[in-house]
């Protein structure tokens, strides 16, 4: 074997202390069958556990079909799939061990991940080939048969307290629950991803970073059945809360989902540093959506997003204080719109800009942004915004709010908001107002316009409304 002097390695093998060692390890040297009914859980573990005794190295897929449960990572390792590997995940209960790990913000017992990981570092997945989560019987549960569940679904990635974590190149597939989830992790590397989950999947979020720090997410395409990208720092019952912050989102397209990136609604641990640019989203419901209630507590600020091109959502910019999905949030103390006093328990939402976006086919509002009676949304900038209302706009919630109707060609809807500035921003074939204020200081209008209503509406319509009185605590849909 000939070695190369520079690096003394050759051909996956290199030299350490004088004995020369294996560096990539074929699934297929540890008993991996491909294309076999067969699982090949044990010879991925055992080539993983070889790369880890080695001290690291490269866990290499082969092209091929290889059916598996469970894949635990170690430090040190790279998990590379090769043109035409697929890793094809069982659809069995019993192949996902049950662990105390993250659920929706709150640790409790979940069935493990499909790959998964915890207290590593230099830890990696890449390759061109695919993971198929194989989610079909998972969501068939959900949908039909919840009391089968014992334990919440299994997540195709979920990495847990790590560092130096790269996600590269591989195409994810059928995710039976969310798809990518780095939780208490530090300086992520997510880039080139294709995740692909039905539109119709229940919960099959793209890419979730949790109370993480210094992420970069680029040039993925996701096209999945709930958000596509979903930034999260936990929930009122974590225990130990932890801030999301410095990310950044670049080059991505998404398609389909309820939500382009969305920031909350678990956001405990406050959100911030956050920069979204150079992004398509396409019938993604809705375009940027911030969501949280009382009770959560936290703050999301210093959030820039620019760049971004949208078609046909349901509405471009979302920032919610009313969110009611999820535990109580039918509770009165979520949906009344009367003021409380502010505490811990109180979210925020400041310190917020968007430019150089265009909406093109939207369908319920402009925009929509409502701050609680006791804490406003307050400096928030659009600059060189143009958005067009659909021709046949189908009506519907651009936010997910109690006592909320349906609407289409609104303009921009804001309530309990302070600072607000609008410059260079048009809306066009919108019915009412370009923009209406519930409750609102300091709103300013700099060389905006209406263009192409049907009828000659007003561009700005200021009013001061009462807390309604009614009971909202059941959500109009």
């Amino acid at each position: 074997m000939n070695m190369r002097s520079s690096d003394n390695t050759s051909a996956g093998y290199t030299l350490r202390g004088g004995v020369v060692v294996p560096v990539l390890f074929n699934i297929a040297d540890y008993g991996a069958r491909k294309n076999a009914q067969g699982l090949s859980t044990g010879a991925i573990a055992a080539a993983i556990d070889a790369a880890a005794a080695a001290g690291g190295g490269t866990v290499y897929v082969p092209a091929g079909v290889y059916r598996t449960g469970a894949i635990v990572l170690k430090s040190n390792i790279e998990l590379h799939l090769s043109p035409g590997a697929v890793l094809s995940f069982s659809d069995q209960p019993e192949h996902y061990p049950v662990i105390h790990s993250s659920w929706e913000g709150v640790m409790r017992e979940v069935h493990v991940s499909c790959i998964y990981g915890r207290d590593l570092e230099n830890v990696s997945i890449t390759g061109t080939g695919r993971l198929e989560g194989n989610g079909q019987a998972w969501w068939d549960k959900q949908r039909n048969r919840p009391e089968e569940l014992q334990y919440p679904r299994p997540k195709l990635i979920s990495l847990e307290s790590c560092r130096r974590v790269t996600l590269r190149d591989i195409t994810l597939a059928n995710s039976p629950s969310w798809t990518v989830h780095p939780l208490l992790c530090r300086d992520v590397t997510i880039d080139n991803l294709s995740i692909l989950n039905p539109a119709d999947s229940p919960n099959t979020d793209g890419i979730n970073p949790e109370s993480c720090t210094n992420v970069r997410i680029s040039s993925c395409h996701i096209d999945v059945g709930d958000d596509c990208i979903a930034i999260k720092a936990g929930t009122e019952d974590t225990k130990e809360r932890m801030p999301c912050e410095n990310i950044t989102v670049t080059g991505c397209t998404m398609v389909h989902g309820h939500g382009g990136v969305v920031i909350g609604s678990e956001m405990s641990g406050s959100i911030r540093n956050v920069v979204i640019t150079n992004c398509v989203f396409k019938q993604t419901d809705r375009g940027i959506r911030l969501k949280s209630r009382r009770g959560r507590g936290g703050i999301v600020e210093d959030i820039r997003v620019s760049n971004i091109v949208m078609e046909d959502v349901i509405c471009p910019f979302i920032m919610n204080l009313y969110y009611f999905c999820g535990p109580r949030g039918k509770d009165k103390y979520v949906w009344d719109k009367n003021p409380y006093p502010v505490t811990e328990e109180t979210p925020q939402f400041r310190r917020i800009h968007f430019a150089n976006i265009t909406a093109r086919g939207v369908h319920a509002a402009a925009g929509f942004i409502y701050g609680l009676a006791e804490q406003y949304v307050s400096e928030v900038t659009f600059d060189n915004i143009d958005i067009s209302m659909a021709e046949q706009a189908v009506p519907g919630h651009p936010a997910m709010m109690s006592g909320l109707q349906e609407m289409n060609n609104r303009g921009f809807f804001l309530g309990n908001v302070r600072d607000i500035r609008f410059r260079g921003v048009t809306v066009e074939n919108h019915e009412g107002p370009a923009f209406y204020v519930e409750n609102g200081e300091g709103i300013i209008l700099e060389q905006c316009e209406s263009r192409n209503t049907k009828q000659t509406e007003q561009l700005l319509e200021q009013v001061t409304v009462s807390p309604a009185q009614q009971d909202l605590s059941t959500p109009q849909r």
